[in-house]
């Protein structure tokens, strides 16, 4: 049985994030977040210049699949052969695939087409929601998980959180800022990987948890006065 105490605090955490996605998720099939996703479009798109393009387009391909496969098969790597933490490869497998799968199956079902106002490079596929804002959320929220249950250090980990904010928010802006996403597509995107990564941390926990608090059964021949 899992311990409530363990993953409460977490499941709490997966219920916001899953109550704000669908709340944008119900949003964008209304069609009522077309006068917000403008005015945003509009304010990113309105500072367009060489070098905040240039800057776009690598945050866009550091949060593409093809480096996130890199920066995974290199964080298995190190979990694997040199801290050799198996449950803590399991959970970053996990919640990668996962991720991934979770965005392949939403945008079938929600079927949104791309923005088609300005764009500056050329994305195939659906829009909601978005897929770079998914990977990078599961990616880089992981990978700050895993490393901040070995940090006891404040200013480590102050520095952790905000490398992390910094990547998934620089990742989700460049996508608008190239004409590739709508906001809401970004904001739902951090939602549906938010909600997929704080139930898979809170299960983990309380896995750990409950097998740290198995009790020792004693041998039948043990003397019971040692």
């Amino acid at each position: 049985m899992l311990y409530y105490h363990y993953w409460s605090g977490g499941f709490r955490r997966f219920i916001w994030f899953l109550l704000g996605f669908i709340l944008i998720a119900v949003l964008v099939v209304l069609d009522e977040t077309a006068g917000f996703d403008r005015t945003v479009i509009n304010i990113v798109q309105s500072m367009e210049s060489p070098g905040l393009t240039a800057l776009a387009k690598s945050l866009s391909l550091v949060g593409s699949s093809k480096l996130a496969v890199g920066i995974s098969l290199l964080t298995i790597a190190i979990l694997f052969f040199i801290l050799k933490h198996r449950m803590e490869l399991v959970l970053f497998l996990w919640v990668g695939i996962g991720s991934q799968l979770l965005n392949t199956l939403l945008k079938l079902w929600f079927h949104r087409e791309r923005p088609n106002i300005h764009r500056l490079i050329e994305q195939a596929g659906y829009s909601f929601p978005s897929g770079h804002s998914m990977a990078a959320f599961s990616l880089y929220g992981v990978i700050a998980y895993l490393l901040w249950r070995h940090m006891r250090n404040r200013r480590e980990r102050l520095l952790l959180i905000l490398f992390t904010v910094l990547m998934t928010g620089g990742i989700g802006w460049s996508r608008i800022y190239l004409g590739v996403h709508y906001p809401s597509d970004v904001i739902g995107g951090y939602a549906a990987s938010g909600a997929w990564l704080m139930l898979s941390a809170a299960c983990f926990e309380a896995y750990r948890n409950a097998r740290g608090r198995k009790p020792v059964i004693p041998r039948k021949n043990a003397d019971p006065r040692k």
